[in-house]
């Protein structure tokens, strides 16, 4: 099957995609790394009138320091978070997840941005945003807002993104000492899509926050308050087991000291 047909747009600039948006409305789509999109394209299951390709947007691929989070551009690659010093360093929680992202050439295309716009419940970095309490930064023609990921994730592929708004960053906090974090994650083979993951982080306060167990990532504190959903391939009671073998994995974890 192929896609329907679109007309095709790489904007040179921030203001130039603003304005794309504006004119085009619900029948434009934003491509990125075109990992998620392209496929959904060809299967017809999304059909834009316009693909506006931000790819070339320079500023949207930076990693920095601000304050006290590190800040990573929505253009940034799953490839790029993958060989971060500073990634590795400040928020090393995701430096673990990353390396269960898909396969090598599928991570040196697709973004950040890309991954927690898109809201697959089975994807890593929603649950990681969620567990170390990071902050979107999200941006219009005229409007800039800052969403928290706990309030960014609202259904099945569903986010607090409005018409005309694209996810330009997203800030995780630095780590700091005394803190703990950990991903884990089963899968039937390395870089499949997850059964069930987990990022747990432990500082001032615990954050258990499983993956694939709802449409949105899902906090708990206690497995006793997880009611997974089943998939095609995995039970509801499977599903729980499992993520209480990650639940005591990662106690574990967060309990060593350093």
């Amino acid at each position: 099957m192929k896609a329907a047909p679109f007309a095709y747009a790489k904007p040179r600039s921030i203001e130039e995609t603003f304005d794309l948006l504006e004119r085009h409305g619900a029948g434009a789509r934003i491509l990125a790394g075109g990992q998620s999109l392209i496929p959904s394209l060809n299967m017809r299951l999304s059909s834009p009138d316009l693909l506006i390709d931000i790819s070339a947007l320079a500023d949207l691929k930076n990693i920095s320091r601000v304050d006290g989070s590190l800040r990573i551009g929505a253009l940034v690659t799953h490839s790029q978070i993958e060989k971060s010093e500073d990634v590795r360093k400040h928020v090393p929680m995701l430096a673990e997840a990353v390396q269960h992202v898909a396969h090598p050439a599928i991570r040196n295309r697709g973004t950040l941005g890309g991954s927690l716009a898109l809201a697959d419940p089975a994807a890593e970095y929603p649950a990681c945003a969620v567990a170390l309490d990071a902050v979107f930064i999200i941006k219009s023609k005229k409007t800039e807002r800052r969403v928290k990921a706990v309030d960014f994730f609202r259904g099945l592929f569903e986010t607090d993104l409005k018409p005309g708004e694209i996810v330009v960053a997203v800030e995780f906090p630095v780590i700091k000492p005394g803190e703990r974090c950990v991903f884990l994650e089963l899968a039937r083979r390395h870089g499949d899509y997850a059964i069930v993951g987990l990022a747990a982080f432990k500082g001032t306060e615990t954050r258990f926050v499983f993956m694939n167990v709802g449409p949105v990532p899902v906090m708990v504190s206690s497995i006793d308050q997880l009611e997974p959903t089943a998939d095609l391939y995995n039970s509801a009671a499977t599903k729980r087991h499992l993520a209480g073998v990650l639940m005591e994995r990662a106690w574990k974890t967060l309990s060593t000291s350093r």
